[in-house]
């Protein structure tokens, strides 16, 4: 039978009696006689004997269960903390509230003020300045403006992560500001490694726009990730050294000397040596693939728009530290899922994630030549499409039940895979016998092989799904003893395959049953 939720721990008990009589026993006196009346920089209380991870997880719990008030903060931001997170009640953080953290909490490694839109561009540089040990600041959706990113770039020396999406008072300038220090001359930010401006990028003058993103990538040696649609742009510009006609901003380098500064040494000068140590891109068209991995040797993550006509460039693509890949298909047509095999027969055995998005089924036995491509997976989607045309079936074409289930299509286990998920495009409609036999047969030896697998979808599959699930349960099988999740939406399966999962020694915690046609009434369990 599926695992009954655990007891909580005694941590967990503790600081929810806590959080449900904060108002009524720990900030009531406070609350009735102090808080208006003095300004306390410093409080001596009960909060200040507790743990700094035990007063952070406390105002996780108040701010999610939206009782976190004004005064609760007052007592809660105490000297030890060193991670503070304001996402979850951004309308309490003040002019005030930024100065009793600037005050008091001096500590911090780690701040969220997301949404925190109240707090003036003063406050935040004020705030700021006074937490050189920040390693995490998320200042998305504030006031934040070229000062701010200063402050930022002149105190925060050892940060590796800033998100600074969608704030209306940065321009593109303000994020030289960021990078390189005017008045002293020196580059700034020099440990940063993630860098999100999404939602800033403007309107008009966008070829500006991407100048600056080409400089900050070629002025932060460690950046990893730059979270922006105009990276591309920059990276051809880079990798084409295409700098002329560029006006240079008064009291920065030129990207040209921010080029030669990023160049390899020993090698003449070539400008085709310029490399960057991104680790993750998102939106590379197919067309770009042999620059970026001639500029970006060390990508891990790379997410891949292919359109309907293929470009020849796969053929010269080398990331040897590629782990997470994601493909999509952008064209009205797609592309035939056997096409993507001769990629992964180099990529495959070091990928831990694949992602493929609407390709279409061409071959039967595709996804199980791809997957056995991948054996060190530990997350797959994949989304595909109905065969490509019409489909002309005959009387024997389509089978209420497949036959020959017992084919060993799988070759190998899969011993870190805890994620799956296959999805087939609503409009898939009932598949050829063969194409249908193959699936669940692929299906039934991936289940077998998978030890770990704890999250499972199969998501509007036209196959009947009793007996996959039927040859995984076999005794003695011990398949899925570690799944806790799993979705069969849209797909073929009935109540008794259902009561079989609910009666395997497993530890499922959630199943959804939405719009499954043989199930008449949905089931979701939660135990």
């Amino acid at each position: 039978m599926p695992k009954k939720k655990g007891a909580p721990s005694l941590k967990t008990v503790c600081l929810n009696s806590i959080a449900q009589h904060m108002q009524a026993v720990w900030v009531k006196d406070y609350s009735e006689n102090y808080i208006d009346e003095h300004n306390f920089l410093y409080i001596m209380g009960p909060f200040n004997e507790l743990a700094g991870v035990l007063v952070q997880e406390l105002l996780r719990l108040l701010g999610e269960s939206r009782r976190l008030t004004r005064a609760m903060l007052h007592l809660l931001l105490v000297p030890h903390l060193t991670e503070l997170s304001m996402r979850p009640c951004p309308g309490l953080v003040s002019n005030a509230i930024t100065q009793l953290i600037t005050v008091r909490c001096k500590n911090l490694t780690f701040l969220d003020l997301h949404g925190c839109n109240r707090v003036p561009s003063a406050a935040l540089v004020d705030l700021l300045e006074c937490l050189p040990r920040l390693l995490k600041l998320v200042l998305s959706e504030t006031q934040s403006n070229t000062q701010v990113l200063s402050a930022i770039g002149s105190t925060c020396k050892v940060l590796r992560e800033l998100d600074i999406s969608n704030c209306k008072k940065l321009s593109a300038e303000s994020l030289l500001h960021l990078v390189y220090d005017t008045t002293q001359s020196t580059f700034c930010c020099s440990k940063l490694r993630v860098l999100v401006v999404f939602g800033n990028e403007p309107r008009f003058q966008v070829e500006n726009f991407v100048r600056v993103i080409a400089f900050v990538l070629l002025a932060v040696p460690s950046l990893e990730y730059l979270d922006s649609r105009y990276v591309m742009e920059a990276l051809c510009m880079i990798h084409s050294y295409n700098f002329e006609g560029i006006k240079n901003v008064a009291g920065f380098p030129s990207l040209e000397e921010l080029a030669k500064m990023r160049m390899s040494t020993g090698v003449n000068d070539c400008i085709f040596q310029v490399t960057l140590h991104l680790r993750r891109v998102n939106e590379v068209e197919e067309q770009f693939l042999s620059m970026l991995s001639t500029l970006c040797r060390d990508v891990k993550e790379v997410t891949i728009f292919l359109t309907d006509c293929p470009v020849a460039g796969w053929s010269s693509v080398s990331w040897k530290h590629l782990t997470h890949l994601s493909i999509h298909c952008t064209g009205p047509k797609g592309r035939p899922l056997a096409k993507i095999i001769p990629v992964l027969e180099g990529l495959g055995p070091q990928l831990q994630l694949l992602s493929l998005s609407d390709f279409f089924l061409d071959e039967e036995f595709s996804l199980c030549a791809i997957l056995n491509l991948c054996p060190n997976l530990r997350v797959f989607h994949g989304l595909l499409n109905p065969i490509s045309g019409p489909l002309r079936l005959g009387s024997r074409d389509l089978e209420e039940e497949p036959q020959n289930w017992d084919l060993q299509l799988i070759h190998q286990m899969f011993p870190f895979l805890s994620n799956f998920s296959l999805i087939l495009s609503e409009a898939c409609g009932p598949l050829p016998s063969q194409f249908a036999t193959v699936l669940g047969a692929t299906l039934a030896c991936l289940l077998k092989a998978s030890p770990v697998l704890e999250t499972l979808s199969l998501i509007s599959l036209p196959v009947s799904l009793d007996r996959v699930f039927q040859i995984v349960l076999e005794p003695p099988a011990v398949a899925l003893l570690r799944l806790k999740q799993i979705s069969l939406c849209e797909s073929r399966v009935s109540s008794s395959t259902i009561h079989l999962l609910l009666s395997t020694d497993n530890q499922l915690g959630t199943m959804n049953l939405e719009h499954c046609p043989d199930i008449h009434q949905g089931i979701m369990m939660n135990s």
